[in-house]
Parts: structure tokens; C-alpha cells; sequence
């Protein structure tokens, strides 16, 4: 492509390229102040999901009664065995997810039966959690697996019994006369690892089948009761909305 010199700026094909600074410069729109979180606390705008106090922002995924898992004296709660999912009162869209999680220092259970429980985003999406240390399973089931779609690019684990935390970006897909024209992504960040980079969200993340797509808006967030006495817990749970 020709450059064109004339005076006081370069043409480059039909573009014209400034050659004062100012004119590359934005002043608006200003982003909003946020405050970030110390100490592990959430950024100012967050809002707070569980804070070890109560289950308030959560009910029962079976029937929408309230939540019945187990708060413990430190500040988490433990899934309650064969009582379901728990999930948001509140639905949400796209976000920025803080979640932290730890599986029992007692191993028991082997392969998908050790720890196991998930993250559902739009109540569709499930990122994995799993204890994989010294414990092999198929590779897109594992710990911070998208299930049964994307292997992590890592395995970011601390040792069995001790928190680990997950950090996630979710942009919603986008839905037009029920059809999908823009697939969902999907970030995680596993104790500070990035183990999902961006990666195309191909629908639903069944156990059995192919991903579907719905058309769908904004949903709750679920945490999974695998039903095998997973034991998994659960603390500092906060979101960001990005829409």
C-alpha cells in the first residue's frame, strides 16, 4: 500500500494518519472508579455472594427452596450430600467470578467420584472442580476443565485439603430470532494460572451427548452436588457484572 507524503500529515490509502498526538487522544467516556478489594476482600463494586454469614443469595436448585448446604465455623460451606445444586437468586448475564474452593484433606474416591463438583455459569456452562492430585481421569473432565470441550491448559491444584481459587471471565453468547450468531467465551485463572485462555464456549457441557444451544438471557450461577459425597467447599464468592 503507497504512503503519500503532503503537508502536516500522511495519507495511507484512503486513511488519513494524524500526526499531532492530540488527535489520537480520548477523554471520554470515563471509566467508572473502583476501589480494588485488600487482603482478598472484593473490589467496591462486586457484589457479594457468600460471605460465610449466610445462604442468603442462594436457593436450591431442585425446587427454589432455600439452600441446604452446610455453613462451617470458618467462613465456608460444604456441600450437603444428595441435597442437589444450590444456585443464584439473582440472574446474571456476563461477569467477572472470584469463587473459592478446597476438597477434603480425607481423600476418599477415585477418578470423577474424588471431590467432584462445578461452577455453572448461566446455569449452563460448568467449569470443573476436581481433585486431580494423583488422581488421572479423562483429561476434559478434569480440574478447571470446560467439561467434556476444553483441557485446561494446566493443572494449577494446591494440595488436597487446602483452598484454591478460581478466578473467571464469562461473556455471554448472543441470541438473535433463537438462533446463537456469537458463541460465549469462557477465561480461568487457577490460583493465579491462567488454565482457559479465551476459549469458545460450544454450547451445554452435558455428561452424555454433543453441546446444545439453547437460546437463553441471563441466568443464575449453580455449584454442583455430584451426589457421591463430594464433601467440597466453598468461600469468598463474588461477582463483577460486565453488561
Amino acid at each position: 500500500m503507497a504512503m503519500v507524503l503532503s503537508i502536516g500529515f500522511y495519507a495511507v490509502g484512503q486513511e488519513v494518519e494524524p500526526t499531532k498526538p492530540e488527535a489520537t487522544e480520548l477523554y471520554e467516556p470515563v471509566p467508572p472508579k473502583v476501589t480494588p478489594g485488600k487482603d482478598g476482600a472484593p473490589p467496591s463494586d462486586a457484589i457479594v455472594l457468600f460471605d460465610g454469614s449466610s445462604l442468603d443469595h442462594w436457593i436450591s436448585a431442585r425446587d427454589s427452596t432455600a439452600a441446604p448446604w452446610t455453613i462451617n465455623k470458618d467462613g465456608s460451606m460444604t456441600v450437603k450430600n444428595r441435597t442437589g445444586d444450590i444456585q443464584t437468586k439473582q440472574n446474571f448475564g456476563s461477569v467477572q467470578l472470584h469463587i473459592e474452593w478446597k476438597s477434603p484433606a480425607e481423600v476418599q474416591g477415585k477418578g470423577q467420584s474424588r471431590a467432584n463438583s462445578g461452577v455453572f455459569l448461566n446455569n449452563l456452562y460448568e467449569v470443573q472442580v476436581l481433585d486431580n492430585n494423583d488422581n488421572d481421569t479423562y483429561v476434559n473432565g478434569q480440574v478447571g476443565s470446560i467439561y467434556k470441550q476444553h483441557v485446561p491448559l494446566a493443572m494449577a491444584s494446591v494440595p488436597t485439603g487446602e483452598w484454591n481459587t478460581y478466578d473467571i471471565i464469562y461473556h455471554a453468547p448472543v441470541f438473535e430470532k433463537g438462533q446463537k450468531v456469537k458463541s460465549g467465551t469462557l477465561t480461568v485463572i487457577q490460583n493465579g494460572v491462567l488454565i482457559q485462555d479465551h476459549v469458545e464456549i460450544k454450547g451445554t457441557t452435558p455428561y452424555i451427548g454433543w453441546p446444545k444451544n439453547p437460546p437463553h438471557g441471563k441466568g443464575p450461577l449453580r455449584l454442583q452436588d455430584h451426589g457421591d459425597n463430594s464433601r467440597v467447599s466453598y468461600r469468598n464468592i463474588w461477582v463483577r457484572e460486565l453488561d
